[in-house]
This record gives structure tokens, sequence and C-alpha cells, in this order.
């Protein structure tokens, strides 16, 4: 099973390199992550400069993708090229939105009347395309997730693993990389926040 980390030009290093990091703790069970860049290199906003993994063309491939945010999104979904290359299929892939990548998937028309998370810096440029903003860190409604704040990123990792390897798997990586001392409640939120997340959209 393979993940697509969608990465753009004035990338957020948080978003796309934990999610990555975490979901690569899989890798013996079948579970890989890359940086799917544009370009060949792409710099963050902090002007790290990061090679590209796979191609953007690997999207329609992977079993799911994940879409960073950055300093650069709107002009991302302004760009029908970049857009063009993103050929995404709820119907057999799990697609995830961290911040600003909310955009992109409004852009994409992939969230119908679905509800999303996203940052506060891209809040009212989210709800300007009449997409409504939780007030929360993960909302997932059947394959598509969405994630607000950049250390929200575990919650997408976790979520992408416990839909793919199950809870136990998403359980041992958040619980190897959890603060010493602080494990059990670390584990714990994330998965209690994930299941919120999707247990408040059966719900609605």
């Amino acid at each position: 099973m393979q993940v697509a980390v969608v990465t753009f030009d004035g990338f957020n290093e948080l978003d796309s390199f934990i999610a990555a990091a975490l979901i690569n703790r899989c890798r013996r069970d079948g579970l890989t992550a890359f940086i799917t860049t544009p370009t060949p290199v792409v710099t963050s906003m902090s002007g790290v400069e990061v090679t590209g993994q796979r191609p953007m063309e690997f999207v329609e491939e992977a079993d799911a993708v994940l879409i960073g945010s950055g300093i650069k999104t709107r002009d991302v979904v302004a760009d029908d090229r970049l857009i063009s290359m993103l050929s995404l299929d709820p119907a057999r892939q799990l697609i995830g939105s961290q911040c600003s990548g909310a955009l992109v998937l409004a852009r994409l028309g992939l969230l119908g009347g679905m509800p999303v998370c996203t940052d506060r810096t891209s809040r009212p440029f989210v709800e300007a395309c009449d997409v409504t903003v939780l007030n929360t860190a993960f909302h997932a409604e059947g394959n598509i997730a969405t994630a607000g704040g950049c250390l929200a990123s575990q919650y997408l990792a976790t979520w992408v693993i416990t839909r793919t390897l199950g809870e136990d798997a998403a359980r041992d990586v958040i619980d190897y990389v959890a603060p010493v001392g602080e494990n059990r409640e670390t584990v714990e939120r994330a998965l209690r926040t994930v299941r919120a997340g999707e247990y408040v959209a059966r719900a609605m």
C-alpha cells in the first residue's frame, strides 16, 4: 500500500514530514509514504529544499493521498495545470488534507457538503469557497479526511494507518514516537480524536 504525501513549493515542513514519517513506521507491514512533488525539488516555507520521491503522476496509483499545506496553496488552487495533475478517486483512495490543503479538496470538487478542518489563517479562504469549517482538529467522512493545525498531521497519519492496517498498528506507531512519559495519553488522544472525527460524521 502506497501513500502520496503531496508537497507543493512553499510547503509547511510539519505537515508533510510528520505524516510521512509516522506512516513510514509501517513499512515492514507494507504501508509506505512518499513525498510527492510537482517539480523535482520544492522549497519549504522556511527555505528548506527537498527532493521529491515521486512525481505528481504517482497520485493516480497511490492507495492514499494526503495533501499538505503551505504558504502558496492559494496559488496552487488558481493554477489549472497543477490542479489537473491531481486525478483523485475517493471511491478507491483514502484522501486527506492538512490545513490549507482543504482548499485543494474544495477546488477539486471532492467535498460536496462535507465540513472540514483547517488552520486559522486558511479558514476565511476555505469559508469563501462555501465550505463549513469545524472548530476541531480532525474530521472524516467515508474516504475523505481533513485536519487543522500543523500538529494535527499526526491525526491524518493515524487515520491512514488505522484504515489500512488497523488500530493496533496505529497504536504501536504513536506509542513509539510519543514523548517519554506521555505515551498513554498521546496514544489515546490520537485514537480518540480520529474515532470522534469519524463518529461525528456518522451522527450527522
